[in-house]
């Protein structure tokens, strides 16, 4: 009777439960198993809905960490709606992070959901920015965690999360945005940093643009790849050479390690769009980043596996251009 009432229970229509609303990728065997990363996403227009899941999946299956992947989720129905910037479930997670890789623009989170945030970067845990992370929140005056915003003007907290803790907030784009791609080439006196272990010049590519970085004069603040603005949105296309693109670089990659106040590790990149994890080199990096930021760097491989998993064709980069109707649940491994 007990077996019959449970398959009739089963057999009912399924209500949508707030662990529908994000996914997570449990860890195989690895160096990374034990550790747990949670990765957010949520911006209108780099695609990280897309990005965030592929590199869940890579550090999970390939490296054995467990990834929790997060999204802007549309209260109506359930699905992936980036343009909803005020929603991100799930991000009690953080209390169990041992790395947080964060890829959002612009959010407007209510105090609730980002008391886990402002928790997790206030107890010293690693992070990793990617992309639009350097403009992460647009939080409004009322908010209890409004000296996280972008723009903040505070002078005991400028530039909010982007300038205090990853070492920039938005500024510019350097590169022509959607016309000049970048192309990666190591900063002078890094490249045996473990987070470059197997990555060349020229092996960090994508299709997004340099931004314009200025970095604190902190020495905890290091560059690790410059961004060679080039004249087309090819890898193998020619650099810019009209004067003020490529003399000096911007870094489009750098880290934060050791500083009086603030020791704990950061990386930051301003590349990480869905189409710029198609380039291999991009996606070893981040790679590395994540063995690095939770002391693992003895572990990089000599060339860390970077594969794609399963099927990954990302959209082009664009405001409302992500995909309507899909769920968490559509990002699960088959």
């Amino acid at each position: 009777m007990i077996r019959l009432s449970l398959l009739c229970l089963l057999a009912l229509p399924m209500t949508i439960r707030a662990d529908e609303h994000w996914v997570v990728y449990e860890g195989s065997e690895g160096p990374g198993k034990g550790k747990h990363i949670v990765l957010v996403s949520g911006d209108e227009e780099y695609r990280s809905e897309e990005a965030l899941p592929q590199l869940g999946k890579i550090l999970a299956k390939q490296h054995g960490f467990k990834c929790t992947v997060l999204f802007a989720i549309d209260p109506a129905d359930g699905t992936i709606n980036p343009n909803i910037n005020n929603n991100i479930p799930g991000l009690e997670s953080l209390k169990t992070a041992d790395l947080m890789i964060i890829a959002t623009r612009f959010r407007n989170l209510p105090d609730d959901q980002m008391k886990h945030v402002v928790d997790y970067i206030e107890s010293g845990k690693p992070i990793i920015g990617m992309r639009t992370a350097t403009h992460a929140f647009n939080l409004k005056k009322e908010s209890s965690f409004a000296k996280f915003t972008w723009n903040n003007g505070d002078k005991a907290y400028p530039g909010g999360f982007g300038k205090q803790i990853l070492g920039e907030t938005w500024i510019s784009h350097h590169g022509s945005h959607g016309s000049q791609s970048t192309r990666g080439l190591l900063a002078k006196g890094m490249e045996s940093h473990p987070i470059l272990k197997g990555i060349k010049d020229g092996d960090v590519w994508g299709p997004t643009d340099v931004y314009g970085v200025k970095l604190p004069l902190a020495s905890e603040f290091k560059p690790l790849v410059m961004g060679q603005v080039l004249v087309g949105m090819k890898a193998d296309d020619k650099p810019y050479l009209e004067k003020g693109k490529n003399d000096p670089m911007m870094p489009v990659a750098w880290i934060r390690e050791g500083g009086e106040k603030d020791k704990r590790r950061v990386f930051t990149t301003t590349m990480g769009s869905s189409t710029d994890l198609e380039s291999e080199g991009v996606r070893r990096m981040l790679v590395n980043a994540a063995y690095w930021c939770v002391g693992l760097e003895a572990k990089i491989a000599e060339k860390s596996s970077a594969d794609l998993v399963g099927e990954f064709k990302p959209l082009p980069f664009k405001f409302n251009g992500h995909k309507k109707g899909v769920k968490p649940s559509d990002h699960v491994l088959k």
